[in-house]
């Protein structure tokens, strides 16, 4: 469940909406949910059965599906006895990596297996809907050897990602910078489940000259927001500038390249995690719990 299905956006902004009306009002849109409310829900997760419970009897839930899918649930996929330790360490290492371009030999140093074993059991998850990485966002504006094309690692809930650490969100009120990665997972989830009845996908875009948008959102009839992700005010300048940086560059490559041009962005979307909607020339700063499809 998303946010807004479980009560926890007030969903007075409309991701089709704003798609097909880009110049509507959105100033003053207010979140109702604090940081700490979002912190409990990515905790909780998306699981219907653990709307209504406080974050204690939520985060048993998943913890129990995390258990379950080490001790039984992948054995049972690949139709062998597996050891549950060692797929609970491949949980913890997507959980510390979550929303980052760590790599793969990165990742099996953390659990200590061949790189075989890490991408059959890898394969087994994402065929179980657990793992679910984003692939990069690849237009040629710039040259090829400047493109980051790694998967950027994640799960399909960030409650998995917390339960697989065995924290509390207590644990996040003094790190917040790791809850930013489960934050971008939050809204990858949610934005998802708002577009799928469009077709909607997530992928991102990062060069190595350092221009970035976290998540790229395109709709199966070819329009696409760019998109950054900020917990607080102090990030909003920095990902309006890359949002704008990279507009300008695919703008710029279409001024070489008239016969196979690309599409300009139909929206840039800086997406927070409390405060108010605003639109700042024509970056939109929307927070996440005022989202709905």
């Amino acid at each position: 469940m998303s946010l807004y299905e479980s009560g926890d956006s007030n969903g007075r902004i409309s991701i089709s909406g704003i798609f097909d009306n880009p110049s509507m009002d959105i100033d003053g849109i207010a979140s109702d949910s604090s940081l700490e409310d979002l912190i409990a829900a990515a905790c909780r997760g998306g699981w219907p059965e653990s709307i209504g419970k406080d974050s204690t009897a939520a985060g048993i839930i998943a913890r129990q599906y995390v258990k379950s899918l080490c001790e039984s649930d992948v054995s049972r996929y690949l139709d062998e006895e597996l050891d549950a330790s060692i797929l609970h360490a491949m949980l913890r290492s997507y959980a510390r990596n979550i929303c980052t371009l760590a790599t793969k030999q990165s990742m099996m140093a953390d659990v200590g297996i061949t790189e075989p074993t890490f991408d059959r059991y890898e394969k087994a998850l994402e065929n179980l809907y657990i793992v679910a990485n984003i692939p990069a966002w690849c237009p040629q504006i710039r040259s090829k050897s400047a493109m980051r094309a790694k998967k950027k690692r994640n799960l399909i809930d960030p409650s998995i990602a917390i339960a697989a650490m065995g924290v509390k969100p207590e644990h996040f009120y003094t790190d917040l910078r790791s809850f930013g990665f489960l934050f971008e997972s939050l809204a990858i989830r949610d934005l998802k489940a708002y577009t799928s009845a469009s077709g909607g996908s997530v992928s991102y875009y990062r060069d190595s000259y350092g221009l970035e948008a976290d998540a790229v959102l395109h709709l199966d009839d070819g329009r696409y927001a760019i998109i950054e992700f900020k917990l607080g005010a102090k990030g909003i300048e920095d990902g309006k500038a890359h949002l704008k940086k990279l507009k300008e560059l695919i703008a710029k490559y279409n001024e070489g390249n008239s016969q196979t041009p690309l599409r300009l962005p139909d929206l840039m979307i800086v997406i927070t995690a409390g405060g108010i909607a605003y639109r700042d020339d024509d970056v939109l700063i929307i927070p996440l719990a005022t989202l709905r499809p």
